[in-house]
């Protein structure tokens, strides 16, 4: 029986045991304090030269992005098309699941009159009614020389306020530089940068858009952006899960 162009074998179960193994009390304090926080070992290595290898193979993606020709740094990425290959498919709801209260009280935080269900698949429902119907996860390709600018992936009107990027490759064996970047704009400060280490199969989530920082008045927005600076060397490779649909 021939199997399905998106079935990664043998990957589902290393995605479930990289969420049972997150301390998500711990996820919810980082990302209080500063906007981000690290997943270890989200996926295995397996899975992740799994679904580096498909790059090449243009059957699983709706479209191709080559960042030079919009400005937006040097690379290129793939947005995946429904049916997403195993890991995101299960991941994506899994993670939602978790991030979901965060989302909510941020939101309630910033007066935002916004709170989301805690099902993915109603989440989706949303947006699809909204005509934000395209697949988002996407996997990124930097070689030698390429970087992302700092930038949101905003979308369309529904907007998760969380997301998640997993680096698929090794730093120092497969690459050299490339590191995930994150910057907050605070009214009336300069940016703050913050540079998140990460190996083969980590993850960050990180806000999107804004988030809350309490003050003495109580809370406010800030600004998020993130990207990724210049490779140096090699090849390197990421997954990003964002949980809103595209128009």
């Amino acid at each position: 029986m021939a199997r399905p162009k998106h079935a990664l074998p043998d990957l589902v179960s290393p995605a479930a045991s990289g969420i049972d193994a997150i301390d998500w009390t711990s996820v919810e304090r980082d990302l209080d304090a500063g906007g981000c926080a690290v997943l270890p070992q989200l996926l295995s290595s397996d899975a992740c030269r799994a679904l580096a290898a498909l790059y090449p193979e243009d059957g699983h993606f709706r479209s191709r992005v080559v960042m030079a020709r919009h400005g937006f740094g040097r690379g290129e990425y793939k947005y995946f098309s429904y049916p997403l290959p195993e890991p995101i498919a299960q991941l994506r709801p899994l993670l939602y699941a978790q991030l979901v209260p965060v989302a909510n009280r941020w939101n309630a935080a910033m007066g935002i009159d916004v709170q989301y269900p805690a099902d993915h698949a109603r989440f989706l429902a949303r947006c699809h009614d909204a005509g934000q119907t395209r697949p988002t996860p996407l996997l990124l390709q930097y070689d030698e020389g390429d970087y992302n600018c700092l930038h949101q992936d905003l979308y369309g009107e529904h907007v998760f306020p969380l997301q998640v990027a997993i680096l698929l490759s090794e730093p120092g064996r497969d690459f050299e530089g490339g590191e995930f970047v994150l910057t907050e704009q605070r009214p009336r400060m300069q940016s703050r940068a913050e540079v998140v280490p990460l190996r083969q199969g980590d993850a960050v989530v990180f806000a999107v858009h804004h988030r809350p920082v309490q003050g003495t008045r109580g809370s406010y927005r800030v600004t998020m952006r993130h990207g990724v600076s210049r490779l140096r060397a090699g090849r390197r490779h990421t997954v990003g899960v964002i949980f809103h649909d595209a128009k």
